[in-house]
């Protein structure tokens, strides 16, 4: 008792690392103070024999100091876990604190029920909906937009130098120089091969799209060229009475060597320019030849035709 009435002089008269002075009353700010006033009955450092209630983690706990362990710092308070029901909790107290002051009695059961308190009302805080309020932070905002517009206008503008210096390279402006990056260069043989494959896909459906008209045009250069045929082979009629001298004539019909090159020549293109199977089995084809022999008619004679054909 001498002791802690030494120590309680020296805490109330010169400094103290806890205690807090204001006009009209002084604080302490232990974490083991049972009132949380600085005063002679509720200080932990001048009192050997001291209780008090802790809550950590939702959890109620009575921590309890005697003289016979002061001298153990390690082990100088007693903790003991409180139950979660009140009345449970209440006789504990009672039967921990029975031969204790009745002031630590009464202040401990009134720091129990002030603490059990705040944690109901954090169970149906922490149940309900709540909002959260998020500060906006409006110079980064501004800062981030700002930021955002000068990219995309740098954008635009090297998307526009690329494509002028590409022309210009297609152009053929600058020459044999070609130090240009790699990378913009692939970039740029990239997007030429898409539009050269999406002409090549364009060019096969009209392809498709023309095989049937090519397949009734060969059909008609075919009807064409046997009305030829059939047109070729002619007879000559007999002139005899028509001579007025009565001598005999020989009457040939024979196409000249410059009609028959034209002839070939105009079946060649027409087979050029068919395309398809049916192209290759147009041919020329022979020419026949009719020649008519006629003599004067006699007693042992008569008039004869001979067709020849080479």
């Amino acid at each position: 008792m001498n002791q802690d009435d030494v120590v309680w002089g020296i805490i109330n008269r010169s400094f103290c690392s806890f205690k807090v002075s204001t006009k009209g009353q002084k604080f302490c700010r232990h974490e083991y103070n049972l009132t949380g006033l600085c005063s002679r009955n509720s200080c932990p450092l001048a009192n050997s024999k001291y209780a008090t209630i802790r809550e950590e983690g939702g959890i109620i706990y009575l921590y309890m100091k005697t003289a016979e362990r002061s001298c153990f710092p390690q082990n100088q308070w007693e903790r003991v876990k409180l139950s979660r029901n009140f009345e449970k909790a209440i006789y504990q107290i009672n039967e921990n604190l029975l031969f204790w002051n009745n002031f630590i009695k009464q202040k401990c059961k009134q720091r129990f029920v002030r603490i059990t308190q705040y944690l109901i009302r954090m169970r149906k805080l922490r149940l309900r909906r709540q909002k959260k309020i998020v500060p906006l932070q409006r110079k980064i905002e501004r800062r981030t937009r700002r930021r955002e517009e000068k990219a995309l206008i740098a954008a635009q503008l090297d998307t526009a130098i690329e494509k002028q210096l590409i022309e210009r390279l297609k152009q053929g402006t600058y020459g044999d120089i070609y130090n240009f990056p790699q990378s913009v260069f692939d970039k740029a043989l990239e997007a030429e091969e898409i539009v050269d494959q999406s002409d090549d896909e364009e060019e096969e459906d009209e392809d498709g799209e023309k095989s049937d008209a090519e397949m009734e045009l060969d059909k008609e250069v075919q009807e064409e060229l046997e009305k030829e045929e059939e047109d070729d082979e002619e007879f000559v009629e007999d002139d005899s009475e028509e001579d007025s001298d009565g001598e005999s004539g020989v009457v040939e019909e024979m196409p000249s060597d410059f009609e028959l090159e034209e002839e070939e020549e105009d079946m060649e293109d027409i087979a050029t320019t068919t395309s398809g199977p049916s192209a290759s089995k147009l041919k020329p084809k022979k020419r026949h030849v009719e020649i008519e022999y006629e003599y004067e008619p006699t007693s042992s004679d008569l008039p004869q035709k001979v067709k020849l054909k080479k």
